[in-house]
Order: structure tokens, then C-alpha cells, then sequence
């Protein structure tokens, strides 16, 4: 077998991986439309400094942030995709990133909870599969 095949992410890694590129790519497409379009993400905030935070930070130059933002998304996409033990780095910061979502209110728990469990059980299952360079 080729170092590529030894490599090779498993189905689920590449799923999620493509998943993130995906997203990244449609961030970037939003706010390069509408700057504006994300002006409400954070209203329902769970706490004051996530809400300030988006409108005085974010808000202030949305395509700047929402282009770093996408540009983690990529990276993690990259990782995921890369296989091997970097794609280990992906899962944990797939992971993080939905626990973040979690800060910015009630309704995000609706999605992040339920994906968090779906990528914890789908990264625990690939994990043993990622090794190597």
C-alpha cells in the first residue's frame, strides 16, 4: 500500500472534513454579499460579553472576521481531510468549535448538542484509524 492509502482519512473524517470547506466557502460567499448578514448572530448571546463582543468586535469589520472565521473552518476541513494523526487536530477543533456555538444562546443547543454528540461518537470511532505521519 502507497503512503496515501496508509493515510487516508475514514468515511466519516472525510464527510465532516468536506462538510467544513463547504461551510467555510459559504461564509465567505455571505458576508462578501451582505456584510451585514451576521449582524444578528449573537443577539441571543448567554452572556453580555459574547453579545458586545459580536457588535463592537465582529460587527466592526464583519468580512475581516467572518473571513478569519472561515478560514479556521477551512484549516480544520484540511485537517480532517489530510488523514493521519493531524486529522486527530481536526476532530478536537470540530468539537471545540460546536461547544463554542453553545455561548451564543438557547437555540444554538437545539443543533450544537445533539452534533456534538454525533461528531464526539463519529470522532471516537475514527480516532484509531488515524495514525501515522
Amino acid at each position: 500500500m502507497g503512503e496515501w492509502e496508509d493515510r487516508r482519512p475514514p468515511r466519516a473524517t472525510t464527510v465532516v472534513g468536506a462538510l467544513y470547506l463547504v461551510a467555510a466557502g459559504s461564509h465567505v460567499g455571505l458576508v462578501s454579499a451582505d456584510p451585514t448578514v451576521y449582524r444578528s448572530f449573537a443577539e441571543r448571546g448567554l452572556f453580555a460579553f459574547v453579545r458586545s463582543g459580536w457588535t463592537d468586535v465582529v460587527m466592526a469589520s464583519p468580512r475581516s472576521w467572518i473571513y478569519a472565521l472561515a478560514a479556521g473552518e477551512a484549516t480544520l476541513g484540511a485537517l480532517l481531510l489530510s488523514g493521519g494523526r493531524v486529522a486527530r487536530l481536526g476532530w478536537v477543533g470540530v468539537l471545540v468549535f460546536h461547544a463554542l456555538l453553545l455561548l451564543f444562546g438557547w437555540g444554538f443547543w437545539l443543533y450544537a448538542v445533539p452534533a456534538n454528540v454525533l461528531l464526539g461518537w463519529l470522532a471516537r470511532r475514527d480516532w484509531p484509524r488515524l495514525r501515522g505521519t
